[in-house]
């Protein structure tokens, strides 16, 4: 038997009625068809056909998933990635049209040339401890961008942070600006392991820097993005700073909750693999 899954779909019936299915529902085509009066055939060819215009929607809050996956760096940044894997993750994002991969900067050159103007490469620096020297930083970045990078998210020194050496800290990231220039720098923190003033202080720093993301997490410590960050993150960077929500976003509510709140990027693959899922169930 086929089956129809369909995340708040909606369909128009023949007396101009629209009905949907509830989030997550899973029910027989000719049972599903009947609810809203059409065939089996024409449901199944309706859900295939329109599945990146579903609908997430949890109380009130509406959101297209053409657009989260809009805002998404597909992410795969193992440390056993193959080139396969990495061309995988490229045809996904295009296919999904996000905002970039990010991979590891070993693959950036391959990647590039896989791609070409099709997507954007991000890829990232002193990753993901952030305690390499920052003369370093600067010549990986370099690196990167001479290999095709489009976009660079840094992990800073958290050493110089807790010793309270604020200088250094906007040192390390200026001179990854520098070496970025004309290229997207987003600036990762690692809020779960900051208190709040230090979170607010580096929200300053970044800002001073001219960097155009400050980013949560690298996703490789003890916590990922959180609504609290994200909101704080918001609040105390000026417009020009966006910020970008990464680490455990794993549902299509986690990924629009943090968009809500201010993110203006994601940094996960799951997104993409719901996008997926909700294809194939359709089929």
């Amino acid at each position: 038997m086929s089956y129809a899954r369909v995340s708040v779909c909606y369909f128009t019936t023949k007396n101009g009625l629209v009905k949907c299915f509830p989030h997550r529902a899973v029910l027989p085509f000719r049972k599903a068809a009947a609810q809203i009066e059409t065939s089996p055939e024409a449901l199944a060819q309706s859900a295939k056909m329109k599945y990146t215009q579903t609908i997430y929607q949890e109380g009130e809050n509406k959101m297209e998933l053409q657009e989260i996956l809009k805002t998404c760096d597909h992410t795969l940044l193992r440390v056993d990635a193959s080139s396969k894997e990495i061309m995988q993750l490229c045809d996904q994002a295009i296919k999904y049209n996000c905002a970039s991969v990010c991979i590891p900067p070993c693959h950036v050159a391959g990647a590039k040339r896989y791609v070409g103007d099709r997507l954007k490469i991000c890829t990232v620096i002193g990753f993901p401890n952030g305690y390499c020297t920052t003369a370093v930083k600067a010549f990986e970045t370099a690196d990167a961008i001479r290999n095709g990078a489009d976009e660079v998210d840094m992990v800073i020194n958290l050493s110089m942070v807790k010793d309270c050496c604020w200088d250094l800290v906007k040192s390390d990231i200026m001179a990854v600006r520098k070496a970025s220039e004309g290229k997207v720098l987003k600036v990762i923190i690692e809020c779960c392991l900051l208190t709040d003033e230090e979170k607010i202080r580096l929200c300053e720093i970044v800002s001073e820097c001219g960097a155009d993301f400050i980013k949560t997490s690298t996703g490789f410590s003890k916590g990922g993005a959180t609504r609290e960050d994200v909101r704080l993150m918001r609040e105390h960077c000026p417009p020009q700073v966006k910020v970008k929500a990464a680490g455990g976003i794993s549902t299509l509510q986690d990924a629009e909750d943090f968009l809500n709140l201010g993110a203006e990027r994601l940094g996960t693959s799951r997104i993409v693999k719901l996008a997926m899922a909700q294809e194939q169930a359709a089929e």
